[in-house]
């Protein structure tokens, strides 16, 4: 199994071919060391309960790094961002990218600000706030989150966030057919794209979804 340092360098290096995703030495610097962090904090903090860091690899950083494809455009929101995920990560792969994390856990944004100063994140803006509450000075054109357990939720928080014409992004695992039945009311729903996050047996899919009046 990996372990070192150098291995999970091997195993990130490998994920990202798989994923077609050209990593800079720079970058893959920066998130190992993102993650090394997350190992320091989670003691504390509690941000994940995987412990194992080849496992926050794969679940994390490479589950991530899947849908960084898809957030090509704009200012991205992280909605109920947690860790950091997928934040910190859309902020080190696309350092000419605006992303905002925004948590009500002043523990998990406390340790979103740390990273943006250790690794230098000048395009990653923090908000400590609950997002039914969060007054942003204008829309994003993403708004994405892994956070939510149902789609509908999202959409309700997430349609007011977002301008005319941009995206919704809900990462799940599973095919959501049950939740984009009862989301379909609610907002445009474009696509539902099945990721293969490397090393990970199990469904990943992303639902790319519309405001109503986008159109």
């Amino acid at each position: 199994m990996h372990s070192a340092s150098g291995a999970l360098s091997s195993l990130l290096a490998e994920g990202a071919e798989q994923l077609r995703i050209d990593l800079t030495p720079k970058v893959s610097q920066r998130l190992i060391e993102y993650l090394g962090l997350m190992v320091k904090w989670n003691k504390a903090y509690n941000l994940t309960a995987i412990r194992d860091p080849d496992e926050m690899m794969i679940r994390h950083i490479l589950d991530s790094l899947a849908v960084s494809p898809h957030c090509l455009e704009g200012h991205v929101l992280d909605v109920g961002a947690g860790a950091g995920l997928p934040s910190v990560v859309l902020a080190i792969t696309n350092p000419q990218r605006a992303v905002t994390a925004i948590d009500s856990n002043s523990k998990k944004t406390r340790f979103l600000r740390q990273v943006a100063i250790e690794l230098s994140l000048d395009n990653l803006n923090v908000e400590h706030s609950r997002v039914e509450s969060f007054m942003p000075v204008q829309p994003f054109a993403i708004v994405i989150s892994r956070a939510f357990s149902s789609l509908v939720d999202f959409v309700h928080v997430a349609q007011r966030l977002v301008y005319p014409g941009g995206r919704m992004l809900a990462m799940k695992g599973r095919y959501p057919t049950d939740e984009l039945e009862h989301a379909a009311p609610l907002c445009d729903i474009s696509d539902v794209v099945k990721l293969s996050v490397p090393f990970l047996s199990e469904e990943r899919h992303l639902v790319i979804a519309h405001p109503k009046d986008s159109s």
